[in-house]
């Protein structure tokens, strides 16, 4: 039987943590870029309500990545190509709630059954399959690293493009239609913008845990305030420090990456929940930011 203190051992271990900080150097870098995305692109995932689209594009993800290993491919490009796919099926068919529903549940298990099959099939390294699950700290060389930033580009700018007709569309999409908006065009590119930051945020955190950046940050922050501004600047700032936070908690044990990011991350929505019903309860429902999630 494992003893608490080895438990404990397993968890926290910051023996020789100077010379392993080296290695982590690309992760650090990678965790910034993807802290910003994931913050900035969570913003509109609470405002259209689609954290369920989330977890549905990060299995598609999980398949391309896996069949990407299998194959001996890029597995960035694989998890791309399969966070797309997702996310155009998702733009195109699911232009309503319910709809949108119906088929991420069922794209889920499909992509899902798909990376298992991979996965087994798969007769490299165990290290590799369990990092496309539940993420890597140590994974992200150069090359990696530059297709994350180059990805990561693309996605800024396009968020940067569409930020405000987005903003506009999801307060109130009745209205930016009857204004020329094209909502429902709007609608399927930001949906594939949402892959890429998909595809991004599996790369580090895995396909299982992605929620943890894409969604949490976001919905900690809509908790303490309703400004355009600070919204998104505090969903960046807690979802650089949940996973930057989670890869230097990482580095010092044998646990994987993804529930120091998770824990760290529920951690500050819990903390701004509270923040925001004592906000509630003193100065009155009317003056408090809306509790989306």
């Amino acid at each position: 039987m494992t003893s608490a203190g080895g438990i404990w051992h397993q968890i926290f271990d910051y023996t020789d943590y100077g010379e392993l900080l080296v290695l982590v150097r690309n992760s650090l870098v990678a965790g910034a870029v993807l802290g910003l995305v994931g913050g900035l692109a969570g913003v509109f995932v609470i405002m259209r309500d689609l954290p369920f689209a989330v977890h549905g594009i990060s299995e598609l993800s999980f398949a391309g990545a896996s069949a990407a290993l299998l194959l001996g491919a890029n597995v960035v490009a694989g998890s791309i190509a399969g966070s797309l796919l997702a996310a155009g099926v998702i733009g195109v068919l699911g232009t309503r709630a319910r709809d949108r529903n119906s088929v991420i549940g069922i794209l889920m298990p499909f992509g899902l059954g798909l990376g298992v099959l991979f996965l087994a099939l798969y007769k490299g390294r165990a290290a590799n399959k369990f990092g496309l699950l539940t993420g890597q700290i140590v994974a992200v060389d150069t090359p990696q690293l530059t297709w994350l930033l180059a990805t990561s580009g693309v996605v800024l700018v396009a968020l940067a493009v569409m930020w405000r007709p987005l903003t506009f569309a999801g307060a109130d999409p009745d209205v930016a239609e009857a204004r020329g908006v094209p909502v429902r065009g709007l609608s399927i590119a930001f949906m594939l913008v949402l892959g890429l930051a998909v595809a991004l945020s599996v790369q580090v955190v895995g396909a299982l845990l992605v929620l943890s950046l894409l969604v949490t940050p976001a919905a900690a922050a809509a908790r303490v305030t309703a400004s355009p501004v600070l919204l998104p600047a505090l969903s960046v700032l807690f979802a650089v420090v949940s996973i930057e936070g989670g890869i230097l908690l990482a580095l010092g044990s044998s646990i994987p990456i993804s529930p120091y990011v998770t824990t760290i991350s529920f951690a500050v929505y819990l903390g701004c929940r509270l923040v925001g019903g004592y906000r509630t309860r003193r100065w009155g429902a009317g003056r408090a930011a809306p509790q989306p999630a």
